[in-house]
């Protein structure tokens, strides 16, 4: 198994390339409803980490999705539901990584439901980082 190790933490990547630093920082594959709470949620997994690679889940781009729906009995509530994926079937945190990205995202104000589904198609690989993540962990792919 390979052991990443961080070489830029975010303070530095930003020192790096300045006003540049939010558009470097998406994911280019990650699908996002037009919903403002997508970006709340996503800003949320920022702060998720996968403990063997010390990037955030968000940058990493293991979402793939993140949809906000509004059921009719919701009472101004919405659902979120998220696709995501891991670095490989084999990671050791595969049970608890939907738990934390639940609990990243239940204590945003409107949110009422969270679901979230693990896929493994299409499989990760770190093209799908954002360039940030490659940065930080001096992957240049």
């Amino acid at each position: 198994m390979t052991k990443f190790e961080q070489v830029a933490d975010e303070a530095m990547v930003k020192n790096a390339v300045g006003a540049e630093y939010d558009e470097m920082a998406e994911p280019p594959e990650v699908e996002l409803s037009d919903h403002p709470l997508a970006r709340d949620a996503a800003e949320a997994l920022r702060k998720v980490f996968d403990p063997e690679i010390p990037v955030n889940i968000y940058e990493l781009g293991l979402i793939y999705k993140i949809d906000v729906m509004m059921p009719e009995d919701a009472n101004g509530e919405f659902d979120i539901f998220v696709e995501m994926t891991l670095t490989s079937p084999a990671c050791p945190v595969a049970q608890e990584m939907p738990a934390w990205v639940q609990g990243a995202i239940f204590p945003l104000e409107g949110v009422r439901h969270v679901d979230v589904s693990i896929v493994w198609d299409p499989t990760w690989d770190p093209s799908k980082m954002a360039e940030t993540a490659k940065l930080q962990l001096n992957m240049f792919v």
